[in-house]
């Protein structure tokens, strides 16, 4: 299973700062696997899609066409700011 993490607000929307989710061979990318979350949490997915949220996978940041697989560490990222 892929784990999921949620930074921030986003782990508060996803009602926890980790996840795990089994990621099939029909969810090839990120963006694909923001859909299929999206389709199980409307209010999770729409802040994921938000253009600030940045991805990292297995640490490394990476773009929404970027290639996802079940053994692999999925982080959301949201905007951080402070002063």
């Amino acid at each position: 299973m892929a784990r999921l993490l949620f930074f921030g607000r986003l782990g508060d929307i996803a009602g926890g700062r980790t996840r795990d989710m089994t990621v099939t061979g029909d969810v090839a990318t990120l963006s694909i696997l923001i859909e299929a979350i999206a389709a199980e949490d409307e209010a999770l997915g729409a802040a994921l899609k938000d253009k600030s949220v940045r991805y990292a996978v297995n640490e490394a940041l990476v773009a929404g066409d970027t290639a996802v697989t079940d053994c692999d560490e999925i982080a959301f990222l949201p905007p951080v700011s402070g002063g």
